[in-house]
């Protein structure tokens, strides 16, 4: 404790916390001027800490790199999916789960730079953080074949599936990041929804 009573910190959990601030430093820099002008001094700098301090932590800067888009990526996940569980299973949480994504994207701008840099500058990053999304999706389908809200397919057509709802995905957040003006993004949002739902009715799930 400290004169204050509050605990101090164990050095694991300032460890913890300093990794985290480096991670979430060299997503601000690499959500600004992308991968290749990330360097380790502008990492250090933005965490606010010194830059040999970088190397307590990461070997070099591609081993920074090779954690970084599952580390972004899952802090997306989380949000996304905090508000999708709050739907009713089915066809209202895959659009929910849609929209939340979109709006991550146009709310967090550097996210979309972070994503798709990442398959030429950390390409294992790259396939890790698809290997979770495809994963967490593959889980999602098969309750729903499960619980008889989606129509029946097998593990290779599921995996199609999921693959063509990425390819949705990726385009959308392509269009909403390369469209500045906040009420055109919103309006690209709106008809993403609008089609994504007409897709999926017609095509996958069984709406109740």
């Amino acid at each position: 404790m400290n004169r204050r009573g509050e605990r101090r910190l164990s050095r694991d959990e300032k460890a913890k916390l300093t990794r985290e601030s480096l991670l979430a430093a060299a997503c601000k820099v690499v959500a600004a001027e992308g991968y290749s002008s990330a360097s380790i001094a502008k990492i250090a700098d933005t965490a606010g800490v010194a830059q040999g301090t970088f190397y307590n932590y990461f070997a070099d800067r591609q081993a920074l790199f090779d954690e970084l888009l599952p580390y972004e990526g899952l802090r997306m996940l989380t949000t996304v999916e905090a508000t999708a569980r709050k739907s009713a299973p089915g066809l209202l949480r895959e659009l929910t789960r849609f929209n939340e994504f979109l709006r991550y994207v146009a709310d967090n701008d550097g996210f979309y730079r972070v994503l798709y840099e990442a398959e030429v500058f950390a390409p294992a990053a790259h396939r890790i953080h698809i290997a979770n999304i495809v994963s967490g999706y593959r889980r999602s389908l098969k309750r729903g074949i499960a619980a008889g809200l989606l129509t029946d397919l097998t593990d290779d057509q599921i995996d199609c599936i999921i693959y063509q709802l990425l390819g949705m995905r990726a385009y959308s957040a392509m269009q909403i990041h390369y469209e500045k003006d906040a009420g055109k993004r919103a309006r690209i949002i709106e008809d993403a929804m609008y089609v994504y739902e007409r897709i999926i009715r017609a095509s996958l799930l069984v709406d109740r």
